[in-house]
């Protein structure tokens, strides 16, 4: 099949550091590739997929008219120019918006909480041509509310980046990884850390502006650092992730708001290492309590969940991995999406001039 993915325009796929879903969508594309498929990508100038034709995003911020109306034009004249049997999208259902009508199959997958009244208006331009997925039964729940078919699809790890570590030294920090926001609890893993004794690794991206997040970073996380064992590394790469997860007792990302997935969580998993955080969102989908690690809602539970994790055995969480997230299983399941929704009126699109070739 000749299959044409989008991503959000503001990272590159694969990102360098932070970027849950463009790293999805490049593994994506490599297990696609592997089993024969034509695979085109439009997405950030930078990306560095390698694909069978790569489009640059003109517009570089998906909130802004003028760059959505860029992005627009741009998709059309690469549908015409790569003559896809489906369109796969992860980026902005606006971008979609003049192809709604054709009978191109389309995807739209989310990795965030769908917009209600978007989905709808989409589904009634697009009738059956256009199907969604969902990272999460989860944010499916949400999307049917809207109308239309959709799919739960989860995100997934390829095991081959991270290294299993079946056991871990009696000191082994907590890690804290992901965007350091008040959604995401990293107030709530320093006060946990503190009151089981117990160091903590902070790892990601924080804002530095005068914002919300800003004032979140300087007021409620900064001064705590280097202080009883609370430490900050910064953004971490793929390599620096791996070792960083593989030797925690346990991921302490202890969220506040409802998570669509949270790839780092399986992440951590596929190291081998349990986690700690709430019961929101698609956590339940993720971590099963009491098996690979612990969900629970308030501080008090947090605390007497690190002084539990000794009871997870490190295989289950690894297993886990593999059997619910494994990056085979997950690209199967695409696959067999784009077979029966595909049909042939995707094909017999006008070329457009010769795309940018990635071998």
């Amino acid at each position: 099949m000749r299959i044409l993915l989008t991503a959000d325009p503001e990272l590159p796929v694969p990102p360098v550091t932070y970027g849950g879903i463009e790293r999805i969508v490049a593994d994506l594309v490599v297990g696609l590739r592997e089993r024969g498929h034509t695979v085109a990508l439009v997405a950030h100038p930078g990306s560095t997929a390698e694909v069978d034709a790569f489009y640059p995003w003109p517009g570089r911020a998906s909130q802004n008219a003028l760059d959505t109306a860029r992005n627009c034009r741009t998709l059309m004249r690469v549908v015409k120019d790569f003559r896809p049997d489906v369109l796969h999208s992860f980026s902005r259902l606006m971008y979609l918006l003049p192809l709604l009508p054709r009978r191109l199959s389309k995807v739209m997958s989310y990795q965030r909480n769908p917009s209600l009244r978007t989905t709808r208006w989409a589904r009634r331009i697009a009738g059956k041509s256009l199907r969604f997925t969902g990272c999460s039964e989860f944010i499916c729940q949400l999307g049917r509310t809207s109308g239309g078919e959709w799919t739960a699809i989860p995100n997934f790890v390829d095991v081959r980046k991270y290294d299993f570590r079946p056991t871990v030294t009696a000191d082994a920090p907590l890690v804290f990884l992901s965007r350091v926001e008040e959604i995401k609890g990293a107030h709530v893993a320093i006060e946990v850390a503190k009151r089981t004794g117990r160091r903590l690794v902070i790892a990601g991206n924080h804002a530095t502006d005068d914002g919300p997040n800003g004032r979140y970073w300087r007021e409620r996380i900064q001064p705590h650092l280097g202080q009883g064992g609370i430490e900050y590394v910064g953004p971490v790469n793929d390599v620096q992730k791996n070792l960083l997860l593989g030797g925690a007792t346990a991921m302490l990302v202890p969220i506040q708001w409802d998570e669509p997935f949270g790839i780092v969580f399986a992440e951590s998993l596929a190291c081998g290492t349990p986690v700690i955080s709430c019961p929101r969102g698609a956590l339940p989908e993720i971590v099963r309590n009491g098996r690979e690690g612990f969900l629970v809602a308030t501080i008090d539970d947090l605390v007497a969940a690190v002084a539990r994790v000794g009871e997870i055995e490190r295989t289950k969480c690894r297993a886990r991995v593999e059997e619910a997230f494994n990056m085979s299983d997950v690209v199967s399941r695409y696959e067999e999406l784009y077979e029966s929704h595909s049909s042939n009126s995707s094909r017999g699109h006008s070329l457009a001039g010769p795309p940018e070739v990635r071998a």
